[in-house]
């Protein structure tokens, strides 16, 4: 999927706690949040790079086309985890990310994200991701 010999070498950590509305009534997280995990990483990754996901003035949209998540262990109310995303691949119109989510040394979760470079208006469509963007994502 890497296309152009570039080799995709952004990573970002994200740090976060678990909100007791995340939780299920035995105060483990409900599987549902850990996509929205990804997706928060992932956002705070584009601000670290000058960037944002979704810019003012910008008819470009990046919808996932696919997402999973493998479990490994519960996280609960007040745990204090981290979110790692890199860049896994990118071609000229998607990027997969992967990440990791640990709390300390234990391993929580394991997933993947691949979003599609979209120009929203007039009708939804597949659009190259512009090199400004692959400037700041790929570090040399």
């Amino acid at each position: 999927m890497v296309s152009n010999d570039r080799v995709p070498q952004s990573e970002f950590r994200y740090a976060r706690r678990v909100q007791f509305a995340e939780t299920d009534l035995a105060g483990v997280v409900h599987f549902s949040w850990y996509f929205r995990y990804l997706e928060e990483a992932e956002h705070a990754m584009w601000r670290e790079a000058g960037l944002s996901i979704a810019p003012a003035g910008r008819e470009l949209g990046f919808p996932r086309v696919s997402a999973s998540i493998d479990f490994h262990a519960p996280l609960c109310f007040e745990d204090v985890f981290e979110v790692h995303v890199r860049v896994d691949a990118i071609s000229k119109r998607s990027i997969r990310y992967a990440h990791t989510i640990t709390r300390g040394e234990t391993r929580i979760a394991t997933g993947s994200m691949t979003a599609v470079c979209v120009e929203r208006l007039p009708d939804m469509r597949a659009v190259d991701i512009p090199d400004t963007i692959l400037a700041k994502l790929l570090k040399p």
